[in-house]
């Protein structure tokens, strides 16, 4: 067995933990990244790049590359259902510089982090190396263990940071249990090819007690069918054909291939989840991201705050971690600033999945709640929706700026 040291151990490679990893090791913070696979690239990962985002990326210099690959720019999210066509959110009247979600490929954006983090000497980036302990001396978290090729490795650190997902490990090893938000629905994500100058409005497409969420991709289409929570195998017992006529039915500009869809592989099945853990920190211990709170898929908002949470916790602990003074004390810092906009968030969900949802998967004809009719029938109110989404209640900005602090 082998062991290395190092000021900060992050687990996990998704958008938190590349983030924290960059900015640590531009001050100077020697900084271990863990990834158990050999490349980011997953399938079905979250595209939206928030305007919040931009701007945080914007700080550090990587606005423009991040935007020179290829995506998508979605600048308004419209309903439609019966006939009629309601914009929820309108981004695009949103005075901000990014003034629109960027659906940038996960794994490419991922790519241009890591590529930008290993200009810096303090960062190490150990792709194939699962995490599978806490090491725990008298109470305090001081590293983790893990497998490379199949032999044990120690790594400690003064700090370990869980950036690992939804299912993290060492959320459950460091004793964290999640709370969980009521999810009445799950998604079977499905992409179908999108043509060369095709435009279809993202957003909603409800009827018939059928909910289809359509994302758009640079080169295909991305559509969420929604479910009541527990009916995926009623679903499948249905049969492909039901599904496909359903999306015909509500997304008939897609209709001419639907039939590219012929096994359920195809619709991969997401389990929808909304939850946080009470408490995200122990001694020498902080879970960020999706390994401290899940988010639902309303809003796509799920990335950004992760990466909001990388932000935050870079700007409060670099400068004890240079130091040398850090605490728990430091890590509940952390939580007291981001745990506000979590919460407000995760209610503003649920919400929209108890008016809108819920009533959507109803078999009776559906129409919008009162209260949204009011609020999406002016463009004033109508940026309500748009700036929760799109720039949320506490957005970060990187601590200086554009600039490299020293050590």
């Amino acid at each position: 067995m082998t062991s290395s040291e190092c000021r900060c151990c992050i687990v996990g490679g998704g958008p938190a933990g590349l983030v924290l990893g960059l900015l640590l090791s531009r001050r100077g913070i020697p900084t271990t990244l863990l990834e158990a696979h050999d490349d980011f690239d997953r399938a079905f990962r979250g595209d939206t790049v928030h305007p919040s985002t931009l701007e945080m990326l914007d700080d550090l210099g990587l606005a423009q590359a991040c935007l020179e690959i290829d995506h998508a720019k979605m600048q308004r999210m419209v309903l439609q259902s019966g006939g009629e066509e309601t914009a929820i959110a309108d981004f695009s009247r949103l005075r901000v510089k990014f003034p629109y979600i960027a659906m940038i490929p996960q794994v490419h954006l991922l790519e241009l982090l890591a590529d930008e983090a290993a200009k810096y000497p303090a960062f190490d980036l150990r792709l194939g190396c699962r995490a599978k302990e806490l090491l725990i001396e008298e109470g305090r978290v001081c590293g983790v263990a893990y497998e490379r090729d199949g032999e044990r490795e120690e790594l400690r650190a003064t700090l370990t940071v869980a950036a690992d997902g939804r299912g993290s490990r060492m959320r459950k090893r460091a004793g964290f249990e999640r709370v969980k938000n009521a999810a009445a629905m799950d998604v079977m994500w499905i992409v179908l090819p999108r043509d060369e100058g095709e435009e279809i409005e993202a957003g909603f497409r409800i009827g018939l007690g059928r909910l289809v969420v359509v994302l758009a991709r640079q080169d295909e289409w991305q559509l969420g069918y929604v479910i009541l929570k527990g009916d995926a195998r009623t679903v499948r017992d249905q049969g492909l054909e039901v599904l496909r006529d359903s999306i015909r039915l509500l997304v008939p500009e897609l209709g001419d291939r639907v039939d590219s869809i012929q096994n359920w592989k195809q619709a991969h099945h997401l389990s929808v989840e909304s939850s946080r853990i009470p408490t995200w920190h122990r001694d020498g211990f902080l879970a960020i991201g999706d390994a401290a709170h899940v988010m639902s898929p309303i809003g796509g908002v799920g990335i950004n705050y992760a990466i909001q949470d990388a932000v935050a916790t870079a700007n409060l602990l670099a400068d004890p971690l240079l130091g040398g003074t850090l605490t728990e004390a430091d890590l509940a810092r952390v939580q007291a600033r981001r745990e506000l906009p979590v919460r407000w968030i995760q209610r503003f969900q649920g919400l929209i999945q108890r008016v809108m949802v819920k009533r959507a998967l109803d078999d009776r004809p559906f129409r919008l709640p009162l209260p949204v009719r009011v609020l999406t029938a002016l463009p004033v109110l109508r940026d309500i929706p748009a700036r929760i989404i799109g720039w949320g209640l506490r957005p970060e900005r990187v601590a200086g700026g554009g600039s490299v602090q020293d050590a």
